[in-house]
């Protein structure tokens, strides 16, 4: 079946659809991102997201269920991050979305956000990688899971997101003493989660997901994107520190110039690579694999898992795309019907 993911995230809105059926490995047909940084947005606006901000986001919705069904979907999973999550006017915004284009956006809680992603790791690396870490650092949080099974025996989420950091503790560029004083900040945040991480024994593996990582690891010497998703990737303590010492002095038009990191996200890199560099030191990690699959690949697989039928805990509906003689059309005239399922 082909299958597409709707991730209204802090930076982008980001449709991913594959081609996947239960048991088999998912496969990419197309990606499309847009920039919208509803994360920043709705730090302008005393917390709360404005009414132009909110008409952007569900055009950008629209477009995306549009792309789903040229694309061929039979289904599409919509769901919104930490910047919708911490949005003062969430439930205003999410029905307005779904009243304009007929899809709903599930808001994830930060803790499925960290269990979805741990899937998707599981998944690639397998049963081998025995004990599993799994770090990703979002532009509103840090999700952190650990565990030997499928689901992870913890699952954490912590608002020290790349992007939130960026906007409430750093200048563009950085002085010294922030830097200075932002280490020690997260220091103290992250004690109590390592404390409990530690109880729990070393991991076998420890791996990270993120476009955060991934850029953190391509410019301490990483492989390029263009070697595919199975080219192996780590990001060392050692090469974070030498980076950090490198990108601290630098401005944010500086860094989007730097192979492997994105105009769009260059702003939040130091933020993202001190949270990176505190994580590691607090866990005691020297190293991390960088995984390809992330969250979105953890909700298409704990989709298909649940294509026999099963519910037990349902997240609500999504929208069956292109596919009913029949359906209910929305202000927009589109022809929707509801009902799929995905499951935790």
């Amino acid at each position: 079946m082909r299958l597409g993911v709707l991730d209204v995230g802090s930076n982008t809105v980001h449709l991913l659809v594959v081609d996947a059926h239960r048991g088999a490995h998912p496969t990419p047909m197309t990606s499309e991102k847009t920039v919208l940084r509803l994360a920043e947005r709705i730090g302008l606006h005393g917390g709360r997201l404005a009414e132009e901000d909110a008409a952007e986001l569900v055009r950008t919705v629209a477009d995306a269920q549009e792309a789903a069904i040229a694309a061929g979907c039979e289904e599409l999973m919509a769901f919104a991050t930490s910047a919708i999550r911490d949005a003062d006017n969430a439930a205003e915004v999410l029905a307005r979305v779904r009243a304009e284009t007929g899809i709903e956006l599930e808001v994830l809680p930060g803790e499925d956000e960290a269990r979805f992603t741990f899937l998707a790791a599981r998944r690639w690396y397998g049963w081998s990688a025995g004990n599993l870490l799994m770090l990703d650092i979002g532009g509103g949080s840090l999700e952190m899971a650990v565990g030997i099974d499928e689901q992870p025996d913890l699952a954490v989420s912590l608002p020290l997101g790349a992007g939130r950091l960026a906007r409430t503790m750093l200048h563009d560029p950085p002085t010294q003493d922030e830097v200075k004083k932002l280490r020690e900040w997260l220091q103290g945040q992250l004690a109590p989660t390592a404390k409990r991480f530690r109880k729990l024994g070393r991991p076998d593996r420890a791996v990270a997901s993120s476009k955060t990582f991934r850029s953190l690891a391509r410019l301490t010497g990483a492989a390029p994107a263009s070697s595919g998703p199975r080219a192996p990737r780590t990001l060392t303590e050692t090469g974070l520190r030498q980076l950090l010492a490198f990108i601290t002095r630098m401005s944010s038009t500086d860094l989007a110039a730097l192979d492997g990191v994105s105009g769009a996200r260059a702003h939040q890199l130091v933020g993202g690579a001190l949270v990176a560099e505190a994580t590691m030191r607090a866990l005691g990690l020297k190293e991390l694999d960088i995984c390809p699959w992330a969250l979105r690949e953890g909700v298409i697989l704990r989709r298909l898992d649940h294509t026999n039928g099963d519910s037990h805990t349902a997240i609500q509906a999504r929208a069956t795309l292109g596919l009913a003689e029949s359906g209910s059309a929305d202000v927009t005239g589109r022809q929707t019907q509801h009902g799929a399922r995905w499951e935790r």
